[in-house]
């Protein structure tokens, strides 16, 4: 198979979706891999390196996407690369399709098969080619949190971990799957007060477990949810419902009752954001302050640490890209029931459940698409 890996274009994503020793795997498996030029740049990893591995590189993005029968990408594509699709090409990449309709209704408009890295699912539930993005998300969100309380921000002025005589910041944390957990790690390492909210029991009990009994745990309803909102100097949004619009569990109203200057980073934004009051920012301009609270919606966090999350990505989603690539798509999706759940469109339908249920339209089970068909 030829897999083309472009430069990513969305604003401050310096990603790759493949490392030198992915393009060797493909390499060594048979297949041939084209890797725009620049595409690791963002990573420090240069084209040299790529091509050392095998790769053969090209200034030429529309001649990449007219050759490769699989697209990698990082990110979802943006309207400049639309027209570089067509009809049966496999794309693999993170997409989040139940928060646009417009790229929804472009990439079923193109034909493309579009799998989504995050709704690859298993059997168990979880989400193995989202997981090490989370993990990095979830770090981050402390982090960028932290400075956004800090005065030169327009923050509280609130240390996190605060000093002694002085009470730390209160973190609130929503959601304690793994972008959850890891923000109450580095939160209670920094020093935090942390309180995190969710309605699975069983994870707020494994998390007060691990974590010592050093975070609060609470089971999350409108009136907790709308307490903790109030104490709260960082909010982090950290809920997800695989593939589907996420909810909205802080409202407008919550956000008026917050405390001036503090800050919300909504993790969840990239699938709508779980704040009323979050819309997605960039990298170039990351917040907006809204009703006195500082609000960060970047929807491609861990594009702020590109070489940490290019190397942590490709370990994910090689396996999968490279099993797509040995047996075909038909026959890889037959085999491996986690990656057909990451079908989101194929040939002009909604295969994707979710996605369906998000603009009101009628999902078709990816076995009943002839995904060989030739659409030219």
């Amino acid at each position: 198979m030829l897999i083309g890996v472009p430069r990513e274009i969305k604003d401050g994503e310096a990603r790759v979706a493949t490392n030198p020793a992915g393009v060797r795997t493909f390499r060594e498996h048979g297949h041939q891999v084209i890797v725009e030029a620049g595409a690791g740049e963002g990573s420090r990893i240069a084209d040299r390196e790529f091509r050392g591995a095998g790769a053969r590189i090209t200034r030429r993005p529309a001649d990449l996407y007219a050759r490769a029968e699989m697209i990698l990408k990082v990110k979802e594509p943006l309207p400049a690369e639309y027209d570089l699709l067509r009809p049966g090409q496999v794309l693999f990449t993170y997409l989040h399709l139940a928060s646009s309709r417009e790229l929804t209704e472009a990439l079923l408009d193109r034909g493309v098969i579009a799998l989504g890295y995050e709704t690859v699912q298993t059997d168990a539930g979880a989400l193995p080619l989202l997981t090490p993005m989370s993990e990095i998300a979830g770090k981050m969100s402390v982090q960028i949190g932290a400075r956004l309380l800090e005065a030169e921000f327009g923050g509280r002025g609130t240390l996190l971990g605060g000093v002694p005589g002085v009470p730390p910041a209160e973190v609130v944390i929503l959601g304690c799957g793994v972008v959850g957990a890891n923000a109450a790690k580095v939160a209670l390492g920094m020093g935090a007060h942390v309180t995190i909210l969710d309605v699975d029991h069983d994870r707020l009990k494994y998390l007060d477990d691990v974590l010592g009994g050093n975070v609060i745990t609470v089971y999350a309803n409108a009136y907790s949810i709308e307490r903790a909102a109030s104490y709260a100097d960082l909010l982090i949004g950290a809920v997800l419902v695989a593939g589907a619009p996420t909810p909205q569990l802080v409202t407008r109203k919550m956000v008026r009752q917050m405390k001036d200057g503090a800050a919300i980073v909504d993790v969840a934004v990239d699938q709508g954001g779980c704040v009323a009051t979050i819309r997605p920012t960039s990298h170039s301009e990351p917040t907006y302050v809204l009703h006195g609270i500082i609000h960060y919606g970047v929807p491609n966090v861990p594009a702020a640490v590109p070489r940490s999350s290019t190397h942590a990505l490709t370990n994910a989603t090689l396996p999968w890209a490279l099993e797509i690539a040995d047996k075909g798509l038909s026959d890889a999706l037959a085999d491996n029931c986690a990656l057909a759940r990451g079908v989101n469109l194929a040939r002009g339908r909604v295969v994707h459940p979710a996605v369906a249920k998000a603009f009101g339209m009628e999902a078709t089970a990816v076995a009943e698409i002839d995904l060989t068909e030739d659409r030219g």
